[in-house]
C-alpha cells in the first residue's frame, strides 16, 4: 500500500551509508490525522512485515508493509491506528520462523513486563528558551560543572511506595538540586528496559522512555522544569550492549542485524547481553540518530556514554581465544572507534553546546580530545583511576595512610591529560561494596568527618564532580533500587550537616573562579606541601583565569596540628572559607578564628608562610583577603 511518509532516495542512501543521524523522522510511527499513521522499520533480511495492533486485531495477514527500494526498509500507512494505538511488527524471515518485534524506533512502548510499542505524537509546549539560549555559556569548561547522579525509581517514592511519575518528580527534584547547589542532573538510562534490576542498562528501546514513570511529555515537562530551575539534564546512553529479549532487537529479521553473529564479537562478557555491530553502516545510523534524539526533542544537555572501554577493546574481559584480532591483527576495535568519532562530530556539530562524557576506565589516549587532533572527540571522561585509588585511601586505617601517600599525589601526573570529571558513582555503593560512609575507617565521628574529607577533596581538585544521590545523606546502607532513600536522615544534625556541607562545596567552586575556571590547564594547580607523607597532610594551589587565588590543605589523620608551617605564594591576610570540621557540618570545631596572616618570608619554595591550625580529619580553604583577620 501506498504511504504518505517520503523515505526519500537521498534518505535510503544516507541510511544505507551510515551516515542518516534523523532516522527517527523517517522510521517508527508517525501519526497522519483521522486515525491513520505510517509506519516504517528495516528488515532487509525479511520474506514480508506487517504491523498488528489494536486496530486489527494484531492479524498478521492485515496492513502488510512494502518495501522502499534496496534499502531493506519497509513502510505503509494503516488505518484505524492513531495516538496510543499498541502495535508490533511480525516479521516473516526468508529462512525460520515468523516472530512479533518491538519497533526499534518507537517513541513509546507498554508498561513492562507488556512489550507493545505504543504510538505516540511526542507534543510538549516548551517553556525553556531563556536555559536554552544560555546554554553554551553554563556548559563552558571554564564554568563550575557538578552533576547529581539520580536513578528515577528510587529517589522518592509515593507514600504507597510507588513510583512517582515524572512530572511529579520534576518540582521535589528542581528544589533539592537549586538547594544543594548542583548544576546538572544525569539520570540512569531512562530508555525503556524490561528488567527493572538493570537500572536501564539494558536497554531494549533507544528512542522510548521507560513507562514506569510516564508518558513521553511527562518526561519532557520533567527536564523542562529543571531548565526553568537552571539545571542542565544529562541522560545515561547505553551503545555498547543491548539486552537479548526475544521481542527487541536481537535477530530482528532472522539474522543477526543489529548484534555481530559470531560470539566472540556479538556477546559481552560480563553482562551476556548482544554487542552492536558497529561495522555495519545502518546500525551507526540508527545508534547516532538515537543520541541526537534525546538532545532534539526532549531538549536534553548531554549524554553520558557508559562501558565506552569494552567498546574500544575487542578482548576485553575475554580470554585468548575468544576474541577476534582487528585487520592489523591488533586489539582495538576500530569499528567502535570510527563510530564513536562519528558521534562526537555529530553531536558538537548539531547541538555545539551540547555535552559528551565517556564513561572510560582504561588509559586510552586522547578520550576527551577533538577528532581532528587525533583524539576521540568526547567533551568529557570519568576519572576512574582518581575515584579507585582516593576511596582506598580513605578507606585505610589513618595510621597507615602515611604509607599509601602516594594514592592521592599520583593523579597530578596524568591529571591534564583529558578534561576529567571526578565521580562517586552509583556503581561504588551497590553489589555489597556498601555505602561510601561504611567504607570509612573508625568510629562514627571519624567516619563521617572521613565522608566530609572526601566530598571537599574531590570539589577542590581540579576537575568538574559527580556525585550519586544519597551520598549527600550520608546514607548507612548501600543503593537498593527497591526503596527511596534514607531521607529521614536529614532529621539528624550529623547527617543534616554532610547535607549542608555538599552544598556549601558546591556554591564554593561556583562563586571562587580559582576553583573552576582553569580546571584542564595545568596553570590551574600545583602542590605546596606533597612530601609530608609522615603527617598525611596535603596542600594545594588552585588559580584562576584572572589571576585569583585559594589554598586548601588536608589533613588526613584525626590528630590536630597547631602551628603547621605552610608556604603561601603572597603575604598579608588569607581567610578561611571553608572548614569541614565546623560544628554546622558536625565536626569538632577546630580552626582559625577565621583566618591567618602570612609572614612574607620565603619558605617551601613560596614567597611567604602561615602557621595554622589544621582541625582532624578534615580540609579548609583559605583565599586572600584585604580584610584583617585574627593570626592564630
Amino acid at each position: 500500500m501506498p504511504s504518505d511518509l517520503h523515505i526519500s532516495p537521498m534518505d535510503q542512501y544516507l541510511f544505507n551509508e551510515g551516515r542518516h543521524f534523523r532516522i527517527y523522522e523517517k522510521l517508527g510511527s508517525h501519526i497522519l490525522g483521522e486515525d491513520q499513521t505510517t509506519f516504517a522499520v528495516w528488515a532487509p533480511n525479511a520474506a514480508q512485515v506487517s504491523v498488528i495492533h489494536d486496530g486489527n486485531g494484531w492479524n498478521p495477514r492485515k496492513d502488510l508493509l512494502e518495501p522502499v527500494g534496496s534499502s531493506g526498509i519497509w513502510h505503509g500507512t494503516v488505518k484505524r491506528a492513531g495516538e496510543g494505538t499498541r502495535y508490533k511488527y511480525f516479521i516473516t524471515p526468508h529462512f525460520g520462523e515468523p516472530r512479533e518485534k518491538a519497533d526499534p524506533v518507537a517513541f513509546a512502548g507498554e508498561l513492562p513486563p507488556l512489550t507493545a510499542s505504543v504510538v505516540s505524537e511526542l507534543n510538549h509546549s516548551w517553556q525553556d528558551g531563556a536555559f536554552l539560549m544560555k546554554r553554551a555559556e553554563l556548559q563552558d569548561p571554564k564554568e563550575p560543572l557538578s552533576i547529581y547522579e539520580v536513578h528515577l525509581g528510587s529517589w522518592r517514592r509515593g507514600p504507597d511506595g510507588r513510583f512517582l511519575s515524572y512530572r511529579e518528580l520534576g518540582a521535589a527534584l528542581a528544589d533539592h538540586l537549586s538547594r544543594l547547589g548542583f548544576t546538572h542532573v544525569e539520570l540512569l538510562p531512562v530508555m525503556e528496559h524490561p528488567y527493572y534490576g538493570s537500572w536501564g542498562y539494558q536497554t531494549t528501546s533507544y528512542f522510548a522512555p521507560t513507562a514506569r514513570y510516564g508518558s513521553p511529555s511527562e518526561l519532557m515537562a520533567l527536564v523542562d522544569e529543571l531548565h526553568q530551575a537552571g539545571i542542565g539534564v544529562l541522560l545515561d546512553w547505553v551503545p555498547s550492549h543491548f539486552a537479548t529479549d526475544a521481542f527487541s532487537l536481537g535477530e530482528f529479521d532472522g539474522t543477526h542485524l543489529y548484534e555481530h553473529a559470531d560470539p566472540r564479537q556479538g556477546i559481552h562478557p560480563d553482562w551476556g547481553s548482544y554487542e552492536f555491530n558497529y561495522g555495519r553502516n545502518e546500525v551507526r545510523s540508527f545508534l547516532i540518530s538515537s543520541a541526537c534524539f534525546w538532545l532534539d526533542r526532549y531538549h536534553i544537555d548531554g549524554i553520558r556514554v557508559d562501558a565506552v572501554a569494552s567498546m574500544l577493546y575487542l578482548d576485553y574481559s575475554r580470554s585468548e581465544g575468544q576474541w577476534i584480532p582487528n585487520v592489523y591483527g591488533g586489539r582495538e576495535n576500530l569499528e567502535a572507534i570510527g563510530f564513536l568519532r562519528e558521534l562526537n562530530d555529530e553531536v558538537h556539530r548539531s547541538f555545539p553546546s551540547a555535552l559528551t562524557i565517556a564513561e572510560e576506565s582504561t588509559a586510552w589516549p586522547g578520550v576527551s580530545r577533538p577528532v581532528e587532533e587525533g583524539g576521540l572527540g568526547f567533551s568529557l571522561k570519568w576519572d576512574m583511576g582518581w575515584m579507585h585509588d582516593t576511596l582506598q585511601h580513605l578507606s585505610r586505617e589513618p595510621i597507615h595512610r602515611k604509607y599509601h601517600y602516594n594514592e592521592l599525589t599520583f593523579r597530578a601526573l596524568y591529571a591534564f591529560t583529558e578534561r576529567f570529571v571526578l565521580p562517586l558513582s552509583h556503581d561504588e555503593v551497590v553489589h555489597g561494596k556498601g555505602a561510601l560512609l561504611s567504607k570509612m575507617p573508625g568510629d562514627d565521628w571519624q567516619r563521617r568527618a572521613n565522608l566530609r574529607l572526601l566530598y571537599a577533596y574531590q570539589a577542590l581538585l581540579p576537575g568538574k564532580t559527580l556525585l550519586f544521590m544519597g551520598c549527600e545523606l550520608g546514607t548507612y546502607r548501600e543503593w537498593d533500587h527497591e526503596s527511596e532513600l534514607e531521607w529521614e536522615l536529614l532529621q539528624q544534625a550529623d547527617h543534616a550537616g554532610i547535607s549542608w556541607l555538599v552544598g556549601d562545596l558546591n556554591r564554593l567552586v561556583s562563586s571562587h573562579r580559582a576553583l573552576h575556571t582553569l580546571d584542564f590547564e595545568p596553570e590551574g594547580f600545583s602542590w605546596l606541601v606533597a612530601d609530608a607523607s609522615e603527617d598525611s597532610v596535603l596542600a594545594w594551589l588552585r588559580a584562576g583565569q584572572g589571576g585569583e587565588l585559594a589554598i586548601a590543605v588536608a589533613n588526613l589523620t584525626p590528630v590536630v596540628r597547631y602551628d603547621w608551617r605552610l608556604g603561601v605564594p603572597a603575604s598579608g591576610n588569607w581567610q578561611e572559607i571553608l572548614n569541614t570540621d565546623s560544628t554546622i557540618y558536625g565536626g569538632s570545631g577546630v580552626g582559625n578564628l577565621g583566618g591567618i596572616k602570612a609572614t612574607e618570608e620565603p619558605w617551601g619554595g613560596q614567597s611567604a608562610y602561615v602557621e595554622c591550625t589544621l582541625p582532624p580529619l578534615a580540609i579548609v580553604v583559605f583565599v586572600p583577603s584585604e580584610e584583617p583577620v585574627e593570626n592564630t
